[in-house]
């Protein structure tokens, strides 16, 4: 039996949906055929209640701090301080506790045929900080995922280079190497919100995002290695030993920086089998289908290599009826996980916004929040470390007084790219697309504190 984490007095957590199948279809549906049947409930009277002290809101909400008798809890001791705890190596991997075992990845039913070639999505609202725990980063396979004998896995580095070599896994954890943090963001994370309001939370809405320290070799030393010819080889094909033969077609510029990654190592452990162990590819800034996941060809050359991946999925669908290729870039993003879908606000007074912002372009510059769906805006704070290609979290001041109010982040980069609202973006790219939705996503809290996903006619 799993016992999940109590309320917090002040907030109600997000219902662990379990998505209804044929009701994500019907969204489908709808965006396929263009319908724009989005949600159109008039805002009225929810202003920015900006403001108000932190100490006085918690002070409000405490019966100790408001002069009140003292509880059991605190008065009492508890069991755990009057004996002896479990022993030393209980688990010889630690756990979470049972307290937190709702805080999963989950499926969402119905977006894909079949559980091979499918998707995780991370609980980005029960997360702190910028840091993913491996053991919820979000999963997206084309055949599946498998635990390979890294004894038996080899890396063919070949192509346009003077020396085609062949490493083992031992061979390359013992050239020098890099630690770096990145987000990676599959194409199609908030894909489905393109043609109306589809999923009730952010673990869906945003939920194909993840941010991690890598530990590995940067490919230049590999192909420097073997000599490569960079005057030539202007673009890399990477392949992945998995049943899809997962390749993606890379700039050489990208990779001459030093900044794409050969890696083994994900917050500190070896890759998990989820994630592409022993070997993945790590391309920062660039949607996750190219950070390709058991790792075993590398080839070096002159023009790009229209892979089926590259020319039936993972390209944008545009008004005109052409598709975009090699749109790999993901833009400038935010979104507020807290308050944030399915959760429910249970006082008035205040309340701390809390959410994520990237860009893969560099670093993010500033975030901007608005409760009265973007009549007003002001800046939130930005937690550090800020980083390049990395998520930041940031943090706002709210006082709520419980009216209506429209929760909205919009992320700005320090390449100066600004997060666009979702009529901004439609009117670029239509409704029928399914990749690369950067748009700003809007949170409804209803004077019952009930918050839901909405999207704003204009």
């Amino acid at each position: 039996m799993t016992l999940p984490r109590s309320d917090s007095p002040h907030l109600r957590r997000a219902p662990e949906h379990v998505l209804d199948a044929q009701g994500i279809r019907q969204v489908w549906a709808e965006a396929r055929a263009g319908r724009r049947d989005f949600l159109r409930r008039a805002f009225s009277g929810a202003a920015v209640a900006a403001g108000g002290s932190v100490a006085a809101g918690v002070a409000a909400a405490n019966p100790v701090a408001a002069g009140a008798a003292g509880e059991d809890a605190i008065l009492k001791p508890p069991a755990h301080t009057m004996g002896l705890g479990q022993p030393v190596v209980t688990d010889g991997y630690g756990n979470p506790s049972k307290f937190e075992a709702n805080v999963q990845r989950r499926q969402s039913p119905g977006l894909t045929q079949t559980n091979q070639a499918s998707v995780s999505f991370a609980p980005l609202q029960s997360l702190f900080g910028i840091v993913t725990p491996n053991g919820v980063h979000f999963e997206r396979h084309h055949q599946g995922w498998w635990d390979v004998d890294p004894r038996q896995h080899r890396l063919m580095v070949h192509g346009l280079v003077a020396r085609p070599m062949v490493f083992t896994v031992d061979e390359l954890m013992r050239l020098p190497s890099v630690s770096r943090f990145h987000f990676i963001e599959c194409g199609a994370n908030t894909g489905m919100e393109w043609g109306n309001v589809a999923v009730p939370t952010v673990q869906y809405t945003h939920g194909m995002l993840s941010c991690c320290e890598f530990t590995g070799v940067p490919l230049a030393t590999l192909l420097d290695m073997t000599g490569a010819d960079w005057r030539r080889g202007r673009f890399v094909l990477a392949e992945g030993a998995d049943g899809s033969s997962m390749t993606r077609t890379i700039p050489a510029s990208l990779i001459r920086s030093g900044e794409v990654l050969v890696a083994y190592g994900q917050n500190g452990e070896m890759l998990r089998p989820e994630n592409g162990y022993p070997l993945r590819l790590v391309v920062p800034g660039v949607q996750g289908v190219s950070w390709v996941k058991y790792l075993r060809r590398i080839e070096l050359g002159d023009q790009p290599f229209a892979t089926k991946d590259e020319v039936l999925h993972y390209v944008d669908l545009m008004p005109s009826g052409l598709h975009r290729q090699y749109t790999s870039i993901q833009e400038v993003k935010s979104v507020i996980t807290t308050p944030s879908g399915g959760q429910q606000l249970l006082t008035t007074g205040f309340h701390s916004i809390s959410g994520l912002a990237w860009s893969g372009r560099g670093k993010v510059r500033r975030v901007d929040v608005s409760a009265d769906g973007g009549r007003n805006w002001r800046p939130a704070r930005l937690q550090t470390p800020v980083m390049d290609k990395c998520l930041t979290r940031f943090s706002a001041d709210w006082s709520w007084d419980g009216t209506p109010a429209l929760l909205m982040s919009r992320a700005t980069d320090d390449a100066g790219h600004v997060q666009p609202s979702l009529r901004q973006l439609r009117a670029v790219r239509g409704s029928r697309s399914i990749y690369h939705n950067n748009a700003i996503q809007t949170w409804h809290v209803q004077p019952n504190g009930e918050v839901s996903n909405v999207q704003l006619a204009a």
